[in-house]
């Protein structure tokens, strides 16, 4: 018998790019939902591994009516604002339902509103949750170290606790994520504010960039970002940045970065994930198809999806 049987999914979209300086990730929605990887759509294929499945659209996100001045930061707060709110209930509502949240973004400026849903339905039990922030990027900037004052290089900060002030208390209480309970595989590409706020939050030790992948081999990484995640009493969610992969195998994303993990070692992370258990919501932000070639990127995506669910080989 599947391990899934008996068990909900709930896909949901967030078309959201105007956290990022290249536009065309608000596309990777579609393209991942519609995509028919061996001719079977993704609600297909999950529901193929034993899952109960629904497809509950897309978050309705507010967009911008102009372009942001330059010197704006963070850029188009406003509007982000007011679309964490509408996410933050609805990511919320799916955990009240009992289903794990599959959440198709979208930039990564999504994962303030997903993950504040996520830590709210927690923090209601007044229980911790976790998480594992798979990326090539930190995501760990501020207003003060960010060089363009995009959101989607500050997700990571304000769950933390750091940042804009508004964007930090969506939803009433702070940080959403403690710092001990935070795991980041695959960072390469780290601004020199970014490399401070590691340290400043005593994260270096939780942090497996892609040197200490070379070193250690993925297994012992994620094996090791697992454990960190899972002592929060609540289990803990996934984020993954296509960009963690090196862009021979995805070159689909707005920000690439050479020397990224391969296609079997995206895939073995969240196949050992998946093995392990505790995970309860799976995110996957920065598809661009514009950017994309033949679709791999987005196939990529949707097949990332079902190893965190538990596909395997055999």
């Amino acid at each position: 018998m599947s391990a899934a049987k008996g068990k909900k999914v709930a896909i949901i979209g967030v078309p959201l790019g105007y956290g990022a300086g290249q536009v065309g990730s608000e596309l990777g929605v579609e393209a991942m939902r519609t995509s028919q990887g061996r001719g079977k759509l993704l609600t297909e294929h999950i529901a193929e591994l034993g899952y109960a499945v629904r497809d509950l659209g897309n978050i309705d996100v507010v967009k911008p009516g102009r372009i942001a001045e330059e010197t704006e930061n963070p850029k188009y707060l406003n509007e982000m604002i007011e679309t964490f709110e509408i996410m933050s209930p609805k990511i919320k509502g799916i955990l009240d339902d009992g289903a794990i949240p599959v959440i198709l973004g979208g930039d990564h400026a999504i994962a303030i509103g997903t993950f504040s849903g996520i830590a709210s339905y927690f923090h209601a039990k007044s229980e911790d949750v976790g998480l594992i922030w798979f990326d090539a990027h930190a995501d760990i900037n501020t207003p003060e170290t960010s060089p363009s004052g995009n959101i989607h290089g500050m997700p990571l900060a304000v769950l933390l606790g750091k940042g804009n002030e508004k964007l930090v208390n969506l939803g009433g209480f702070a940080p959403k994520l403690k710092p001990e309970f935070c795991a980041h595989v695959g960072g390469r590409d780290l601004d020199e504010g970014e490399r401070r706020h590691v340290l400043e939050l005593g994260l270096r030790d939780n942090f497996f960039t892609m040197s200490d992948i070379d070193k250690r081999g993925m297994l012992a990484c994620v094996k090791d970002a697992i454990a960190i995640a899972s002592r929060a009493s609540g289990g803990y969610a996934v984020t993954f940045d296509v960009d963690m992969i090196d862009p021979r195998f995805a070159p689909g994303s707005g920000t690439l970065v050479r020397g990224g993990a391969t296609y079997r070692e995206a895939h073995l992370a969240l196949e050992v994930i998946a093995e392990h258990g505790g995970m309860r919501s799976f995110e996957i932000v920065e598809v661009n198809p514009l950017l994309d070639q033949a679709n791999i990127t987005v196939e990529l995506g949707c097949e990332l999806i079902l190893s965190a669910l538990g596909k395997t080989i055999l």
